[in-house]
């Protein structure tokens, strides 16, 4: 066996090599520190192990090391070193280029770098649309596609005056060149001449030949400066021209451009100043409309749009209030189409956030982003709940803005409709609306209901009439109700003249009972509406509300499922005060609200109705809340007040009996309704509108019959009058028209008579049993 000398960590010991039969020299892994092994059986002996690395022959003879090495000995590979080196090594690789700090370097390289080519993929679309006609066809396809045939064919003179201008310039090329060198030669040539005449200037004043040539030497010189300057500090300019032109083309790009969302940098996170805040000032509110995800708005932004502000976000109630111009090609529907989203980005609920448009700025966003939950907490109690009077001519508190400003209800002059879901707070409104209104002794109510319910018998008491009924051949009720109201505006009308008063005044309310304010509700209106009379109740209503405006009559309609057919649109159209609940489908807000109500921002399908929680638990959503048209100065959300009632608590009646009380101490009778109208007599009232003629076509009686007394003649049709004759006086045909005649009439007046005398004789005549 052979033993080295070796010294230190490795390698043959001198003696070795001068050994005629010396093995190669080794090459020794010096980073392979733990070259020992501590195998348990050489613990056991007290002696370490080496361990044997295999290596290359560099020169002389394979020596087999086979009987000489120790049994014990590890053997490791080199490749498996190597192997070991090469993963480790790919390892740190990819976690340097995994780490944050790589990965948000590369983003940051590429963003910068795409800032500096979209800067000047700007600046060549900017030479393009300046010495180009791209402009032009932009303009042209833009007015083509609004049929605007006027301004097309403007842009088409202006392309065409532009073209013929740069072929001029192009043809100008074929001659610039010999100009540019006339024009050069002659600039030389005067140049010189000017420098030549300044130097014999120079020599006669200085008596020096040699100044002559003075001026052109300098010239010379300072060219010769210039070039050698030029050259010496070459690499310094072009850094710094290099340098600016990269720092203006970032600068147009980062401006105009948008860089890939996957270089983009990390959000930052909303404890940090830069991210989200709850506050919505104009940072929050650009940063919301840049993540809208609008084509159009984005291309603005890009183009560097930055909202003109007309009034900044300020706080106003609870709440934020902004208002700034739009762009052009973006409008306040396609915003409302995306209001979802911009809750989002504000940190709002999509309720909590309304842009509309107001009628005086057409082009201009009003923002009204509430504070987060000020639309859900509790709404404080009726301020008229335990005290206090109203007063009809000047409205009741009905509800709370989204500013927390009181709400008061208009009565004179106005006509209300209600709408949403059941269970969304339509009676809430319309209950305390009554209550309020029986605060003033003088208002009268009426309540007609097309549903079993125990909402209004609580007004029992007080209500001028009170009708609760779901039966269909109950609904004549309403229409008889409703035909002596309108008959009952004739007689107000005519005290109103004969008073001088162009409207009912308060003063002439308490001096004359007849003339006292009326609030008349009409609840489960699709029942009258869509009945076999909705026809003639809905003519009936129409009438009403057009003259009662001006004569003290209030009607509110309400009901669950707002529609052209529940709801007549000649009796929608004339409602100025109108409120929407929670709704389903745009169209039923629109059908309450208005037209176009929904896309203008005026809606209340985001509302939610009282829902049952999993573990029996109401979440009351947004009941009581409702979306409102008349009510304020601008379109927007009100929360009603509730008056409790219910589950043992009774809040509503005390109301009631102090409205009773006030009657009394005023007294004013609670029953003052208006006697009915007297029966009237057809037969009576024809001769009465024929004085004078023997014969009469039918639809000019008819028209008198309406002027007679038009709350009973008024709605009258052909086939009506026809059915209501008798046979002897029904109206024939003659010279093409259908008439009737005062000799028939007079002979059915008579047959009537003659049939009532003997019935009367016949009474009197009859044998007792």
């Amino acid at each position: 066996m052979n033993h080295d000398d070796g010294q230190g960590s490795g390698g043959a010991s001198p003696t070795h090599h001068d050994r005629d039969d010396a093995l190669a020299p080794v090459i020794t892994l010096h980073h392979h520190t733990n070259t020992t092994s501590t195998d348990t059986t050489s613990t056991d002996t007290g002696t370490d192990r080496p361990v044997v690395v295999e290596g290359e022959v560099i020169d002389g003879e394979v020596v087999s090391t086979s009987t000489d090495a120790d049994p014990g000995a590890l053997v490791r590979s080199r490749r498996e070193l190597y192997r070991c080196d090469v993963t480790t090594a790919h390892r740190h690789t990819v976690a340097v280029a995994t780490s944050t700090t790589a990965v948000s370097t590369s983003k940051a390289l590429v963003r910068h770098s795409f800032y500096v080519l979209s800067g000047a993929g700007v600046l060549v679309n900017r030479w393009r649309d300046t010495h180009g006609t791209t402009r032009y066809e932009r303009q042209m396809r833009a007015a083509e596609a609004a049929c605007d045939q006027d301004r097309l064919l403007e842009w088409e003179a202006r392309d065409t005056a532009e073209k013929a201008r740069r072929h001029g310039r192009v043809m100008d090329w074929i001659t610039a060149p010999l100009a540019w060198l006339k024009a050069a030669g002659t600039a030389v040539l005067g140049v010189i001449g000017l420098l030549v005449g300044l130097g014999v200037v120079l020599a006669l004043a200085s008596r020096d030949i040699t100044q002559v040539i003075g001026p052109v030497v300098a010239v010379i010189d300072a060219v010769a400066w210039t070039v050698t300057f030029v050259t010496v500090y070459a690499t310094a300019l072009g850094t710094l021209a290099l340098t600016g032109l990269v720092a203006g083309l970032w600068a147009l790009g980062h401006a105009r451009t948008e860089p890939p969302t996957w270089v983009a940098p990390a959000a930052a996170d909303e404890d940090e100043p830069g991210g989200r805040d709850v506050i919505p000032d104009e940072r929050a509110v650009v940063n919301a409309l840049r993540h809208l995800a609008l084509p159009a708005l984005n291309s603005k932004f890009k183009q560097g749009w930055q909202p003109r502000w007309i009034l900044p976000p300020v706080h106003d109630g609870r709440g934020w209030h902004c208002q700034f111009l739009l762009p052009e090609g973006v409008t306040v529907d396609m915003l409302n189409r995306r209001k979802d989203v911009l809750a989002h980005n504000l940190l709002r609920l999509p309720v909590e956030v309304w842009p509309t448009e107001p009628r005086n700025h057409p082009g201009v966003l009003d923002l009204w982003v509430a504070d987060q939950g000020s639309l859900t907490r509790p709404i404080p109690p009726w301020p008229l709940l335990t005290d206090g009077t109203t007063d009809y001519f000047t409205g009741v508190p009905i509800a709370l803005d989204t500013r927390a400003n009181l709400v008061t209800g208009r009565l004179f002059a106005t006509n209300w409709g209600v709408a949403g879901m059941m269970g969304s707070g339509k009676s809430a409104l319309i209950i305390t609306t009554l209550a309020g209104a029986i605060l003033d002794p003088l208002v009268e109510i009426d309540i007609y209901c097309m549903a079993h319910n125990a909402d209004y018998d609580p007004f029992r008491p007080i209500a001028r009439t009170l009708h609760v009924s779901d039966d269909p051949d109950d609904l004549p009720t309403v229409l008889h109700g409703l035909t002596t109201l309108l008959s009952e505006l004739s007689q107000r009308g005519r005290k109103l003249s004969s008073a001088g008063e162009p409207k009912l005044t308060r003063t002439l309310a308490a001096a004359d009972p007849a003339m006292r304010p009326r609030v008349v509700v009409i609840d489960e209106c699709q029942e009258l509406f869509l009945s076999d009379i909705g026809e003639q109740a809905a003519e009936l209503v129409t009438k009403i509300v057009a003259k009662g405006r001006k004569y003290g009559v209030t009607l509110l309609f309400a009901t669950p499922v707002p529609s052209a057919d529940s709801l007549p649109r000649a009796v929608a159209k004339v409602l100025s005060n109108r409120a929407c609940f929670a709704i389903g489908d745009h169209q039923g807000n629109d059908a309450i609200l208005g037209t176009g109500k929904h896309t203008a921002g005026i809606t209340a399908t985001s509302l939610r109705p009282a829902t049952t929680n999993p573990d029996g638990s109401l979440d009351p959503g947004d009941t009581g809340t409702a979306m409102t048209s008349g009510f304020t100065t601008h379109d927007g959300l009100i929360r009603c007040f509730h008056i409790p009632r219910g589950d043992g608590v009774d809040q509503l009646t005390p109301i009631i009996e102090r409205a009773l009380a006030l009657r009394h101490d005023t007294g004013l009778d609670t029953s003052t309704a208006t006697p009915p109208a007297p029966r009237r007599d057809l037969l009576d009232d024809l001769l009465h509108v024929m004085a004078g003629h023997t014969r009469m076509r039918t639809q000019e009686a008819l028209a008198l019959l309406a002027a007679l007394d038009r709350a009973h003649y008024g709605t009258w049709t052909f086939e009506r009058l026809t059915d209501e004759l008798p046979d002897a006086a029904k109206p024939y045909k003659t010279g093409g028209t259908k008439q009737v005649s005062t000799d028939r009439i007079h002979e059915a007046l008579t047959d009537r008579q003659t049939v009532t005398d003997s019935d009367e004789h016949g009474e009197r005549g009859a044998p007792l049993s």
